[in-house]
Order: structure tokens, then sequence, then C-alpha cells
């Protein structure tokens, strides 16, 4: 029963990965779309590739996932399990509603759900939360910020070049591609790691892996497995986060994926896993609020507010139900 549990651990956290890969990374690639430096084609191409090559720079986030929140030899089997399952039915839903909602934290709540409802508060650890909490609530923050600063040095940049519009299209529609790339990587860093994370957790209590330790072939099957995600998944989330908050040129478009970019890849390194979601939605709200706030279309942004706040409880609150479904059919 137990490799047998393994086994559909690794086939949900890949699932996961995959059902994240059509969930949030077009976050990387939306306002390339969106101002037509690259076709949709190109863009989700590009994204699948980068991705799976961020997923080889670190492993900090993975650990603070399987490790961190709480001890590996702690949890059964049968709760990573419905952590998983929990992230994805959640991702489902917020994906056909096509809400970019935060995979990221849809699985920290999902195992937050079962360890509180089946070990207690006391096997959650505090150091772990706070290192989630903090990119939970800092990205958005610093996403806006660096967004706002960003866009407002490229355009001084361009006013003493003496860039206008039509020159900078030409101008920034490669440097976009360029931003394009690193927002990508750095998606593929943070993101692909949380599916890293229960895999390890789950090998390291079945006492395959003596320590926590990522091996390779959990990275390399995640980093796939997000980017076919992208590859077939990524539209409906494009068309929410590219051309409903805001209304973006390629300027706009390299000053928010610069700033958000930055914000995840940095965040990934020092372990704390963020949502990408907020980070590019935060800087693209920063980058439109430049020029004037009636750029931003406020009822698209506070629509993904919402969902980015109901989704630790509810991934939670689904996990938790899976959990006595799994144990109803004898898992």
């Amino acid at each position: 029963m137990d490799l047998g549990l393994l086994i559909a651990v690794i086939i949900a956290a890949l699932a996961y990965d995959f059902m994240n890969g059509m969930h949030d990374c077009a976050n990387a690639i939306a306002t390339v779309v969106s101002t037509r430096a690259l076709t949709p084609r190109q863009a989700l191409a590009l994204a699948r590739t980068l991705n799976i090559v961020g997923a080889f720079a670190s492993t900090a986030v993975a650990k603070t996932i399987g490790r961190d929140i709480v001890e590996p030899s702690q949890v059964k089997m049968g709760m990573v399990l419905a952590a998983c399952l929990g992230a994805i039915i959640w991702n489902i839903i917020t994906w056909y509603l096509g809400l970019p909602s935060s995979s990221t934290h849809a699985l920290v709540g999902g195992v937050v759900g079962v360890v509180l409802v089946h070990l207690g508060p006391t096997a959650l650890k505090p150091h772990g939360l706070v290192k989630v909490a903090t990119g939970m609530v800092l990205s958005p923050c610093v996403g806006f910020l660096c967004g706002l600063i960003v866009f407002t040095v490229t355009k001084w940049v361009c006013h003493l070049c003496n860039i206008r519009q039509a020159t900078g299209d030409r101008v920034f529609r490669p440097l976009q591609i360029l931003s394009s790339s690193y927002m990508a990587f750095s998606h593929g860093t943070n993101d692909t790691q949380t599916a890293m994370g229960m895999i390890t957790m789950a090998l390291v209590r079945y006492g395959v892996l003596a320590s926590f330790k990522v091996p390779f072939w959990a990275i390399l099957a995640c980093g796939v497995a997000m980017g076919l995600g992208t590859q077939v998944g990524g539209w409906r989330i494009i068309r929410t986060m590219g051309m409903r908050i805001a209304s973006l040129r390629t300027v706009h478009g390299f000053s928010a994926e610069m700033a958000a970019a930055s914000v995840i890849l940095v965040s990934a390194l020092f372990g704390r896993p963020v949502s990408t979601t907020h980070a590019i939605s935060a800087s693209i709200v920063g980058v439109g609020s430049v020029n004037s706030l009636w750029m931003v279309r406020w009822g698209i942004a506070g629509r993904i507010v919402t969902a980015c706040i109901l989704t630790v409880p509810g991934a939670a609150c689904i996990a938790v139900l899976v959990t006595y479904v799994l144990r109803w059919v004898g898992v």
C-alpha cells in the first residue's frame, strides 16, 4: 500500500505541476502577447523551454515546502497525496473561471490544511510558515513598487534619449522578448520546486532518501511536466493577465516583466515561495499606475485579489475533504 501511495503522490505532484503550467506559466508571457512582441505560439514555446531550464537553478523553495513547514517523518503518505490533490482541484476551479490565483499558495494551503486537521497546530514549523507568509505578503507589495520604479526610470531614460512612442515600440519589442525570457526562467525556478518538495517529502517518508535532497530525476520530471502544461493551456490566463488588467505597450510589458522576474528569482534563491501571479499582477498595476490610475482596470485586479485571498483557505478545505474521501475508500 505504501509503495502504491508513493507512486500516487509522484503522479499527483507531476499532475499538479502540469496544471501549474496550464494555470500560472502564462504569467511569464501574457504581456509579451498583449503587446504583440510575440505571437501566442511563439510565446508559449519560449515559456515552455525556459521553465524547464529554470527548474535546475535552485532547490531552496523545495526545501521550504517539503521540509520547513512540517517534518516529513510526521506526515502520512495519504496526507501528502491529499495536499497535492487539493491544490490540483483548486487550480482547476480557478483556471476554469479564468482567475490567475497562486498555484504555489494552493499547495501550501493543502499542506497546512491536512497537517492542522490530522496532526494539530504543534506539528507546523513556525520558521517555515514565516518564510511562506512573508513571501505571500511582500511579493505583491514589492512587485507593485518595482513595477512603478522600473517604468519610471525607463520613461526617464526614453525622455533623455528622445525616444518617441513609435520608435519606442521598435526599441522595446526585442527587449521585451528578453524580459519575457527572464520572467519564464524565474517562474520555472520558483514554481517547479513546489512539486519537487512534495515528491522529496514522500521519498523521505517512505525511506527511499535518508535526508531531504531533491533527486535529479524529480527536477527534470517537474520541469518537463510544467513545460507541457504551459504548452497545452496558457491562453485563458493570458487574456486576463495581458489584456484585461491594463492597456499595455511594449515599454510597459518590459518594465512589468523585469520588475516581477527580479522579485520572483531573488525570493526563490532565498527559499521563499512566492506567487508569480501576485508578482506580475502587482507589477502590471504598478506600471499602469505611473501614467494614470485610470489605465488600470481595477475591477479585474479586484477579482485577482479576491482569488488570492481565498486560495490558501480554499485549497486547505478541499485537501482536508480529500483526506476523508481517501480514508473512506480505504487509503
